[in-house]
């Protein structure tokens, strides 16, 4: 018999990789892909004239428009703004407004000051550190991957392939229609359609996993718990189908108790430490 408090405790602070913090190629790509527009936006610095100098690089220039939204860290092509003199939405794909409407944008948003006091020296340096700090806000989503990363490591040093006898999220009608197995107690009679990262297929077992980290906590965690452990127990009397869970994260110490109880009921819950122990191996 496991023991949940001692399988707890091995739970790890962090699974970030070098490339988890920022992914310079991506903020260098999306520099790259404005950088003309970028520097000739660059001629506004320190102009003693920014307005009628604004008004000539759009007229000759429109494409520039383009650039202003993620000056000021926004990546939406449309925006939005209110005050006493109306409401107004700036679009800068598709330029919707007049150039004095424009120029008004810049002047309330402080962007024309920005540029003409010179309290930046480049834009394309700029909107690389914006670019930087945007990306930050990907960090969630990359620690998603992490987990997913680190299982599909062990997947494959347990001698799976990818393609041949394991998947990569895979839906449940996919499995239906492959392998020929009633997964309906897990999609509700069909009302539902579930997808788990991954599904190894050996000569007799089917397994659909799930793989997460948490290093905080929140209420996600016990709405995760939760659920599978209502798919634990709905598989229970499907045969030739075995539902596994990988979780790790120190953020669980906040829902230790929903995550027992899922325990519990899911002898093939595990974390990294069962990971290293060679757990996958012994699938086959």
């Amino acid at each position: 018999m496991r023991n949940f408090e001692n399988w707890l405790a091995n739970f790890r602070g962090s699974i970030a990789d070098y490339k988890y913090y920022v992914d310079f190629p991506k903020i260098y790509a999306n520099v790259d892909s404005i950088k003309i527009e970028l520097n000739i936006l660059n001629s506004l610095i320190g102009s003693a004239d920014i307005e009628n100098d604004f008004d000539r690089i759009l007229a000759r220039y429109p494409e520039t428009l383009k650039c202003i939204p993620i000056l000021l860290a926004v990546r939406a092509g449309e925006i939005y703004a209110v005050d006493g003199d109306g409401e107004f939405t700036y679009n800068f794909k598709n330029p919707n407004l007049s150039a004095a409407d424009y120029k008004n944008f810049m002047r309330k948003t402080g962007l024309f000051d920005l540029l003409q006091n010179h309290l930046i020296g480049n834009l394309v340096d700029y909107v690389t550190g914006v670019e930087t700090g945007l990306d930050s806000n990907g960090r969630k989503n990359r620690g998603g991957d992490l987990m997913e990363n680190l299982v599909e490591s062990y997947i494959q040093r347990a001698g799976f392939v990818k393609d041949e006898n394991y998947f990569k999220e895979m839906y449940i009608h996919e499995i239906t229609d492959r392998w020929g197995l009633d997964l309906s107690a897990i999609s509700n009679q069909g009302k539902s359609e579930k997808r788990f990262d991954f599904v190894i297929k050996t000569d007799n077992m089917i397994y659909g996993i799930e793989a997460n980290f948490y290093a905080s906590g929140g209420s996600k965690l016990n709405e995760t718990a939760r659920s599978y452990k209502q798919i634990a127990q709905e598989v229970e009397d499907v045969d030739g189908f075995t539902f596994i869970w990988f979780t790790d994260g120190k953020g669980w110490t906040s829902a230790k108790h929903n995550l027992e109880e899922t325990f519990d009921v899911l002898e093939t819950l595990y974390s990294i430490a069962d990971l290293e122990k060679g757990i996958i191996e012994k699938l086959r």
